[in-house]
């Protein structure tokens, strides 16, 4: 296969901005991800965002199926024809966030589905909140996304880079971070560098949440503002809690009011959304 430029110039297409298309072309940084992600020859592998389809055919070679998944219509054009003909290669024109994991599930449950992508970085909460939704369906997800975005997700309580988005991962997933790529590695240069995150869904979660969407919205309204207290913010987060009853319940809970959320433990953020999901707060 040729490489990523001449792939480009052949099909004369140029990387549009607005969908944040940086194709990864270090022939290096591409084998390592397929090591990563550990794939042999009776997954399947979602990619996100195949581009030009260099990892795809890489994947294609050790995978049992890989569901290709391109937005842009000019880069499903270049894959169908570079990778048409590939009997264990599934192009699927959409947008991820819209697709069906479940569906990827290989019938009889055999085999596993790895997810691997170069995301777009404007869409990287999204897609990694897309992902956790759709964790029943996936085994690992391999993601390049932003430096600090990577960092983010596997960040622990009491760093800077701690905020929802390590939380919600850290409840689901054992997130690790991997190696680091410098602008160099992409056709054309990002402005920023760039990381590879490993993401393992835990078999069960890191511990019990009665309702995830209202753990989310705990989550949120207790970073709304990071150098609030946890009191204040939770006070003026319209989450079903009485303001006045703020107290009691952190009490309760054996929180301190006086903490910011980025000392507490994704445990004792499920503690806070259980109780208040229990009700008698409001």
């Amino acid at each position: 296969m040729l490489s990523p430029l001449n792939l480009l110039r052949k099909h004369g297409v140029r990387p549009l901005k607005r969908l944040g298309q940086n194709f990864l072309c270090d022939p290096n940084i591409l084998e390592k991800i397929v090591r990563i992600a550990g794939v042999c020859d009776t997954d399947t592998v979602v990619e996100i965002g195949s581009g030009i389809g260099v990892l795809t055919a890489l994947l294609a070679g050790c995978a049992r199926r890989v569901i290709a998944i391109e937005i842009d219509r000019r880069l499903v054009e270049v894959l169908k024809a570079e990778l048409g003909g590939v009997p264990n290669v599934e192009i699927v024109r959409g947008d991820v966030l819209a697709f069906d994991f479940a569906a990827a599930r290989p019938e009889g449950g055999l085999g596993r589905v790895r997810v691997v992508g170069n995301v777009p970085y404007n869409l990287s909460g999204p897609i990694v909140l897309k992902l956790l939704d759709a964790r029943e369906s996936i085994d690992r997800a391999v993601l390049m996304l932003q430096r600090e975005v990577a960092e983010r997700l596997a960040a622990v309580p009491g760093t800077k880079s701690y905020g929802p988005l390590s939380v919600y991962v850290a409840l689901y997933t054992e997130a690790r971070l991997e190696a680091r790529v410098p602008a160099s590695c992409f056709v054309p240069r990002p402005e920023v560098e760039s990381r590879l995150i490993r993401l393992d869904v835990r078999r069960e979660p890191l511990c019990a949440v009665d309702d995830p969407s209202l753990f989310r919205d705990v989550v949120r309204g207790c970073f709304a503002k990071r150098r609030k207290t946890l009191l204040n913010n939770l006070r003026q987060s319209g989450l079903p809690l009485r303001p006045e009853a703020v107290p009691t319940v952190l009490e309760e809970l054996g929180i301190d009011g006086k903490r910011r959320a980025e000392t507490l433990s994704v445990r004792e953020f499920a503690s806070l959304s259980n109780r208040i999901g229990r009700g008698q707060t409001s």
